[in-house]
């Protein structure tokens, strides 16, 4: 999954914690944003295979770090105190709470998705119910998700803003489409470039959504 884990973060901003859009995009992502700089330092291991399912080239045969079950539950607690230390808005049970809920969702959306390469701690029993290799039900899955939390956002939103919601979505919505239909990616480290560069770019996008604009700009 790739743009639907942006939903848990659009709805995670209308929260009684009360941290920047950017914080909670960077939570929904924090596994992948793990994962992939692991992959350039060869920690954890992706094969490009293309047709390895319907929606993705991307045999993830080795993330146990980011993405096993104990790994991720782990990792989504690394994250939420971090951001607790730096936020006092977080600095609550519930706070710190919602902030692993939020970085741990990406675990639960991926099992969906993913194949069964997903690891409860780092041996051979792995999980993943298989959705990408049905690409029409998957990729409707992420807009759907994406498409109503942004709905949910927008409805708290001013105008600005709801504005650059909609050009942000948009923005994501290429995205999405050229992760599942674009060229196949050269190798593993073009990979893990790609994807950070747009998960850079999707947080630079939602800080610029919530970006005060002064009366008459």
């Amino acid at each position: 999954m790739f743009v639907g884990h942006y939903s848990v973060s659009l709805a995670a901003r209308r929260s009684t914690v009360d941290l920047p859009l950017w914080v909670w995009f960077i939570a929904v992502q924090w596994l992948d944003l793990g994962f992939t700089t692991f992959v350039l330092f060869g920690v954890e291991k992706v094969r490009i295979v293309p047709g390895f399912t319907e929606s993705n080239p991307l045999d993830l045969y080795y993330m146990p770090y980011t993405h096993g079950l104990v790994g991720a539950t782990v990792a989504s607690a690394i994250f939420a105190l971090l951001v607790a230390a730096v936020f006092p808005a977080a600095r609550s049970a519930g706070g710190v709470g919602l902030l692993w809920l939020a970085s741990f969702s990406h675990w639960l959306l991926d099992l969906v998705v993913h194949t069964p390469d997903l690891p409860i701690v780092a041996g051979p029993t792995k999980v993943g119910l298989g959705l990408w290799n049905h690409v029409g039900i998957s990729l409707a899955l992420e807009l759907l998700l994406l498409a109503l939390a942004a709905w949910f956002y927008a409805r708290g939103a001013d105008r600005t803003q709801r504005m650059r919601l909609w050009i942000l979505m948009g923005v994501m919505l290429v995205l999405q489409v050229y992760s599942t239909f674009g060229p196949t990616p050269a190798s593993a480290p073009q990979f893990a470039i790609t994807a950070l560069t747009a998960y850079g770019l999707l947080i630079a996008g939602a800080y610029w959504v919530e970006r005060h604009t002064p009366p008459g700009a």
